[in-house]
């Protein structure tokens, strides 16, 4: 192994690349390059009230709201400009785009050479980029992220892909230990400019041990940051970002999202790291949310507005820091926050979240902040079960109308 690592860097040892790069946000408008980090504090107390019982009534909803049909717009959009990508394309597209760029970006991972993939993420890399920079590793999680994070130290800029995100707590050691800390550790000899990415979350009977979150696993580690995708936008521009940044960031991805499409632009765009997406203004309550469950949120979204209501919601997408900037805008508006996770309640990032906004904007409360998280209970394999443990439209709909109140 230490003689391909070697390999790569001989093949690889150019000069770096032009980092003069703008960042655009999710709709387009330019920003200032953050290059700052903050560890965001994450000692959360429970929030009151609701808990994750599903009521009788919520029987009737669909549970799976992420393949839901288009809106009406979406018979427009072969006229617009771009292309239409699912989510998995997008996240390759802004991968080789990067391997195009820079040729120190190297992937690594199980089956990610040939095979392309479990999802299909690296598909057709191997054969444009070799096998020195898209290598297939052992079954030996530990050992080949530690081995992304020794090239990340020689310079280069290695993609790790965790075949499911639940396999990386055997990497756990190296992930913290090393990864966060090194830059630290060596005072500032060494940057760790490493992507640790793949699948997680619950959905499609995977079982409890590969239906993990853990976001909340790594969110106290220092020096890591941390985001979440929810569109091909976003992918794309979250996947180039985290490639090009020298901290070394974790990228979750949500196994029920792959498949969702959507056009995006033609022109090179990027995502800040630590930028919020405003996804719906609104004037009565802030919907903090994530991944997966924007598209939950979205659904009872459109409920409350048919029972009058006005809810603003937010994909917050970096996990760690936290953009209080637009959270904080956010809260000064509305004065009430609803969390909607998918992460464990006990520990999760509802829980940072919580405790972060109570500290920052405690006196632009008009009622506490309420927390919907998964029950803290291993993920079942029958579907039915496997619903009830996540929190469902109908919940959101019950929160705010309650918070509201």
């Amino acid at each position: 192994m230490a003689a391909i690592v070697q390999g790569i860097g001989a093949a690889t040892a150019l000069s770096s690349p032009n980092s003069g790069k703008v960042f655009f946000s999710s709709n387009g408008s330019l920003l200032e390059k953050k290059r700052t980090f903050f560890v965001v504090r994450s000692e959360g107390k429970s929030s009151f009230g609701l808990n994750q019982h599903l009521s009788r009534g919520a029987k009737q909803l669909v549970t799976n709201a992420v393949a839901t049909a288009a809106d009406k717009g979406a018979a427009s959009t072969a006229s617009k400009p771009g292309h239409e990508l699912l989510l998995f394309e997008a996240l390759r597209e802004g991968l080789e785009e990067e391997m195009d760029r820079d040729p120190r970006v190297c992937v690594m991972g199980e089956d990610v050479g040939h095979y392309g993939g479990s999802y299909k993420v690296t598909k057709g890399l191997a054969e444009k980029y070799g096998d020195l920079r898209v290598l297939d590793t052992p079954i030996a999680e530990n050992s080949f992220t530690g081995m992304g994070i020794g090239a990340a130290m020689t310079g280069l800029r290695p993609v790790v892909e965790g075949m499911n995100m639940g396999f990386l707590l055997l990497a756990f050691n190296q992930i913290s230990n090393n990864c966060g800390m090194l830059h630290y550790t060596s005072g500032g000899q060494f940057k760790i400019p490493i992507v640790i990415r793949g699948p997680g979350g619950v959905g499609r009977q995977l079982g409890a041990e590969h239906s993990q979150r853990l976001e909340s696993y790594f969110q106290s580690i220092p020096g890591i940051q941390m985001v979440a995708c929810s569109t091909p936008y976003n992918a794309k521009g979250l996947m180039k970002a985290a490639i090009r940044s020298e901290n070394p960031v974790i990228l979750f991805e949500h196994v029920l999202l792959y498949n969702l499409k959507e056009r995006i632009p033609d022109k090179e765009y990027i995502c800040n790291l630590e930028e919020a997406e405003m996804v719906r203004p609104g004037e009565h309550v802030t919907i903090l949310t994530y991944s997966r469950m924007r598209y939950h949120v979205m659904q009872a979204a459109k409920t409350l507005v048919n029972k009058g209501y006005d809810p603003e919601v937010i994909d917050i997408r970096s996990l760690k820091p936290f953009d209080l900037y637009t959270i904080g805008n956010s809260v000064k508006k509305t004065h009430r926050v609803l969390i909607v996770e998918e992460c464990m309640r006990t520990g999760g990032i509802g829980a940072s979240l919580t405790a972060s906004i109570n500290e920052c904007f405690h006196d632009y409360l008009d009622a506490p902040i309420v927390c919907l998280s998964s029950q803290d209970v291993p993920t079942p394999y029958a579907g039915t079960l496997e619903n009830w443990t996540v929190v469902q439209p109908q919940q959101i709909v019950t929160a705010v109308e309650q918070l509201c109140k």
